[in-house]
């Protein structure tokens, strides 16, 4: 066991712990000269695949009644371990992105509600620490290929401006290189589009420069392959972006089987999120619908990186981590009936899809392989969060992490290793929905502290909402499918949650360390339940 866990857990279960100056100088002591660096040949490889927009009963292995198989993705879970109860942070993408990157729940930036697009500023504050700089601090190459999200600062053509669907545009200099993206944040390599597929500007950036100079305005209204309007690279074509990615990863991956150190790669997919482009040879092959078809060309895609790895004698040891930056999304099912009349449903046996506070917006498939280190065909129902990898990396490397760092990251690695844990990983889990409404989950409860989903699903309009109790409790082992609230029920369950996300949010933290603060102004609508 990491001695950095032992000292969380001692801050936990010693009251006097903060208050014994004595005791906390050892322990400090204790960790610089017992927390070791692993050797360089000891590093794994670490991958992340994040597919986008992707269900967990998309995931024919997290589901039994999936209309269609994912069978690339189903043979890394039968070369690891997949988990039934992983989180998201948020239900939508650019959060999700965030609290993966930072190991910091993304309501404590200043992001409060809703996503980002191609256009927007940067969301990570420089001065904040990354995955990608703990992995490159400690000797790893880095590199993101696919989809960054997380803001930019473009440079632009003086004070020009354009009106795109509504939204006037400052006119972007594509000739000039790009700041505050990738590059800033530790990754020495990086390929991708700035924001979704759906989100112009419609550009490659490759190590903070774009590929080419949009000579066109590129605007798609087709309900299935949408995307709106906006500039287009010479090079950039919707439907090649994910195989492009593929193609990109793949080459990546075989050029650091040349050198001597380990890397980092995290692979972000921009499928299936809208538009939903299956490329010719996946048109028909789910028999189900347009959005299976692109299911099934993320599946390939996972295939073609994972067979990258596995081919190579000399990557054995890389940690190969899959999962989705929330659930699926509404637009999934075009018509609303396509889906259900193929047997099929995105969200399994939850309630909601993207978007939305309940199980569907943000219960992700989840599955870590690493050959000799996590059993085969192996299955956990820990609960996890997306914002763990940070924790987890810095826990395999014996590197402590400072307090203003990953504050809301716990380690998973006992929970990728071993069998049956003695005590659950995390104290509590916060989600948060596209509407900025927030639930905590703890041990086998929910609570939810708005009336509707927070989201698109219903109840979400004062209308829908008219009569209904303020907040919602649900007993997740009992009623996984959030159908009974129990709010009225268990009014000690509800005080006692509600208590601990509003420490939680006080705090700046959700893990054991000294308090920290939230950015943005201290207060914000979405808390008045704290009144």
């Amino acid at each position: 066991m990491n001695p950095t866990n032992n000292i969380v857990n001692l801050k936990v279960l010693d009251p006097m712990y903060k208050g014994n100056c004595l005791l906390r100088l050892f322990l400090v002591l204790s960790v610089s000269v017992i927390s070791i660096r692993v050797p360089a040949e000891e590093k794994p490889n670490i991958v992340i695949i994040l597919a986008d927009d992707l269900g967990i009963g998309d995931v024919s292995s997290f589901n039994e009644d999936a209309a269609w198989k994912t069978p690339n993705i189903d043979r890394l879970a039968a070369r690891g371990r997949s988990f039934s109860d992983a989180h998201t942070s948020a239900a939508l993408c650019t959060p999700t992105r965030y609290g993966i990157l930072t190991g910091r729940y993304s309501w404590r930036s200043t992001l409060k509600k809703g996503g980002y697009d191609g256009y927007s500023n940067p969301l990570i504050d420089n001065d904040r620490m990354t995955i990608a700089e703990l992995f490159k601090d400690n000797g790893y190459n880095t590199s993101l290929i696919g989809k960054w999200h997380l803001g930019l600062s473009w440079q632009y053509q003086g004070n020009k401006k354009v009106k795109f669907d509504d939204k006037t545009r400052r006119v972007i200099d594509f000739s000039k290189s790009i700041s505050n993206g990738p590059e800033e944040h530790g990754f020495m390599y990086s390929y991708g589009t700035m924001a979704s597929l759906s989100s112009p500007p419609f550009v490659y950036v490759e190590n903070s420069r774009p590929t080419s100079i949009p000579e066109v305005i590129s605007v798609n209204y087709d309900e299935k392959a949408f995307w709106r309007k906006g500039p287009k690279g010479t090079d950039f074509e919707h439907v090649d972006t994910l195989p492009n990615i593929a193609n990109r990863s793949v080459r990546y991956i075989k050029e650091q089987t040349k050198g001597d150190k380990p890397f980092f790669l995290y692979c972000a997919l921009t499928a299936p999120h809208a538009p939903i482009i299956p490329t010719t040879e996946f048109i028909g092959k789910s028999n189900a619908t347009a959005y299976g078809d692109f299911v099934l060309l993320v599946d390939s895609v996972v295939g073609q990186i994972v067979d990258a790895i596995t081919e190579e004698d000399r990557l054995e040891n890389t940690l190969i981590f899959f999962t989705s930056d929330n659930g699926q999304s509404p637009r999934a099912d075009f018509d609303d009936d396509e889906l259900p009349l193929a047997g099929h449903n995105g969200s399994y046996i939850y309630r909601g899809k993207k978007f939305d506070i309940y199980e569907g917006g943000h219960r992700v498939p989840f599955i870590a392989s690493w050959p000799g280190k996590i059993e085969k065909g192996s299955h956990s129902d820990e609960t996890i969060c997306t914002v763990d990898f940070m924790a987890t990396a810095a826990e395999m490397l014996g590197v402590r992490l400072p307090d203003e760092a990953a504050e809301d990251s716990y380690s998973i690695l006992s929970a990728l290793t071993q069998t049956k844990l003695r005590s659950p990983i995390r104290e509590a889990t916060v989600m948060h929905s596209s509407g900025g409404r927030f639930a905590i989950r703890k041990g086998d409860w929910k609570l939810i502290l708005w009336a509707g989903s927070g989201g698109w699903a219903f109840p979400a309009t004062e209308e829908d909402m008219k009569g209904l109790p303020k907040f919602q409790l649900y007993n997740l082992k009992k009623d996984p499918s959030e159908k009974t609230n129990l709010v009225s029920k268990y009014p000690k369950r509800v005080s006692e949650l509600k208590t601990l996300l509003e420490k939680y949010i006080v705090d700046g933290r959700s893990t054991p360390g000294s308090p920290q603060k939230n950015d943005g102004p201290e207060r914000w609508a979405e808390l008045e339940w704290m009144d």
